[in-house]
């Protein structure tokens, strides 16, 4: 085992506990691959020495970057950059801790002074992996308002919605999604600032590139307690209009040390790539607040879209040493061939956003060496369940408990039920709420009072421990499909489905039955190759796949190929949509 040498800093002792591991060591770091975790012993023991202090006031600005700023200059911290971007033609960015924090106090002068917002105004970011965007994370937290990041993927209708509901009075965008906000800003009274980032100017905006040269990065902070409202996130809408989920400066800021010391296992030594889309939640887990607070280097990479080449060349060529992906992307790279690639840094990979098949973890595996160590959380929290170092993985499982909840399965009175026994997943928030939970869906107080449950906050997914402590995703709740008399998670069948060489992506619902109530029915996109099959034939193919890849009562008995699956903003299935074209004609 590699002894890693720890320094206490300020920062750490008062809030983290993380070590910081000298540069001298990068060298025996460079290929050195290990299960072994570099912030604690194992599991058991990380859970039961796990202690968070919540100070009154907190900002991760000052409390946290700023402090890297300190010890950057202090000489205490390895020479790995804060910010390490690239658009993949040749441009690179790299910055310090201080020069991050130089330029983020620039761009708060601007939101204060030229934009003249107040502490507490919501502002709206809709901007690719491009810089300002980290800068902009930043620079709101330095003036206390409140962040509403969304992803570029929006339409006029989408932006004009969140615009009119968050109330917002500045948005931050760049040339292509201008026009649509221009489009619907005078429905938009709260309105008042917009902020463009482009070479060219644009009449009725800042410009913000112009803006930066001229600022000065002369700024205080502003001094914000811990529970004060830091961010808000519209959640992706897979039924009804989008929910507005609201975060604390201590549950994201504080609560996502989680993240980056456990589940990310991250130290200052170590290059971070997550490739979530600036506008989930996701990014903001593991782009921004879980890197940093280990003192980590946030690496990215401006990709307009997946382009599984692309990632496999920039995890040969950059000193990438945890990666993050969805399992889409995953199940994507797999399928590449990786002979020519040689991941030389890579000692750490993650997912999250959707249950892993199997299947992809093992590919990946004997491709690279290394295992995928699946997460499990939502918007409204920080990591619920993970795989962490040190501990058995069980395949298709999203691992353990994280040291921040007490996780159980409940049933519909709320009583908690035994290993094995499915039912709706809970984190116990009476008589304490834990920290890392959002604080209410903003103007909805019907739906924030739906996710509690007796002592417990319901997620709304299904699933069910082991005899050994690990937690199954089953569904969400509302995708479980009753067929006559058992109960079918869509997951299980979509993991066998994704097995056959013929299917692309699947999605699983619900179909009326005379007989049977509900049948199974898969929606499946075919890969190219298969296109011109025979359907009927590979209608049989399937199913017979299903059938001995997983339980005979769970195979698909109705199949339709479609073009595409319909999918939110975000990327993630629209289940509702097909199960409503279903059972409308009834």
């Amino acid at each position: 085992t590699l002894a890693l040498v720890t320094m206490k800093i300020l920062l750490c002792a008062k809030y983290f506990q993380c070590p910081v591991i000298p540069g001298s060591m990068r060298a025996l770091h460079k290929d050195y691959r290990t299960v072994t975790p570099q912030n604690f012993s194992n599991y058991e023991s990380m859970k039961q020495d796990f202690k968070l202090e919540i100070p009154e006031y907190f900002n991760f600005a000052k409390d946290v970057l700023d402090q890297w700023t300190s010890m950057e200059k202090a000489g205490k911290k390895p020479s790995n950059p804060a910010f390490w971007w690239t658009n993949g033609n040749g441009e690179e960015v790299r910055w310090s801790f201080e020069e991050l924090g130089s330029l983020s106090r620039k761009f708060a002068n601007i939101l204060t002074e030229a934009c003249g917002l107040q502490r507490g105004d919501r502002v709206i970011l809709l901007l690719p992996r491009i810089p300002e965007w980290w800068l902009a994370n930043i620079a709101c937290l330095r003036t206390g308002t409140v962040l509403i990041p969304g992803t570029t993927q929006m339409t006029q209708k989408d932006i004009l919605y969140r615009l009119q509901s968050s109330k917002a009075k500045c948005i931050i965008t760049n040339e292509v999604l201008a026009p649509a906000v221009d489009a619907v800003a005078s429905k938009c009274e709260n309105l008042h600032s917009k902020l463009i980032v482009s070479q060219s100017p644009r009449e009725g905006w800042e410009n913000l590139k112009e803006m930066m040269k001229h600022a000065s990065d002369n700024h205080t902070c502003v001094k914000t307690k811990h529970n004060e409202m830091m961010a808000i996130f519209f959640t992706s809408g897979t039924s009804g209009y989008p929910k507005m989920t609201g975060h604390t400066h201590s549950s994201f800021g504080l609560g996502l040390s989680i993240n980056g010391r456990f589940w990310l296992d991250l130290t200052p030594l170590d290059v971070m790539w997550n490739t979530s889309d600036t506008g989930w939640a996701k990014s903001a887990w593991s782009s921004v607040f879980s890197p940093w607070i280990q003192g980590a280097c946030v690496f990215a990479h401006y990709l307009p879209r997946f382009e599984p080449t692309s990632i496999l060349q920039t995890l040969s060529k950059f000193p990438i040493t945890v990666f993050c992906s969805a399992p889409t992307a995953y199940r994507m790279l797999v399928q590449n061939d990786k002979a020519s690639y040689k991941f030389k840094s890579l000692k750490h990979c993650v997912s999250a956003g959707e249950p892993i098949n199997p299947e992809v973890t093992e590919q990946w595996r004997n491709r690279t060496g290394l295992d995928i160590y699946e997460g499990y959380g939502q918007t409204e929290t920080v990591l619920i369940c993970g795989n962490f170092k040190g501990m058995k993985i069980k395949p298709g499982s999203m691992g353990k408990p994280s040291p921040a909840f007490d996780v159980k399965i409940l049933d519909v009175n709320g009583n908690v039920l035994p290993p094995g026994k499915e039912g709706d997943i809970g984190i116990r928030v009476r008589p304490n709420r834990p920290l890392g939970l959002f604080t209410h869906y903003i103007d909805n107080p019907t739906k924030t009072a739906s996710t509690l449950r007796g002592n417990f906050y319901i997620t709304g997914d299904r699933g069910y421990m082991d005899e050994d402590g690990y937690f199954w995703f089953v569904s969400r709740a509302d995708d479980i499909i009753l067929s006559s008399g058992y109960r079918i998670g869509p997951f299980e069948v979509e993991s066998a489905l994704i097995e056959h060489p013929a299917v692309a992506e699947s999605a699983v619902v619900s179909s009326p039955d005379p007989i049977r109530g509900e049948v199974v029915k898969a929606f499946i996109v075919l890969n190219p190759d298969y296109k011109s099959h025979d359907q009927e034939q590979l209608k049989k193919e399937i199913q017979e796949h299903v059938k001995r890849n997983t339980a005979p009562y769970k195979y698909p008995r109705k199949v339709e190929f479609i073009q595409e699956l319909p999918k939110t903003i975000s990327g993630k299935i629209k289940r509702n949509e097909l199960r409503k074209k279903e059972w409308e004609t009834i």
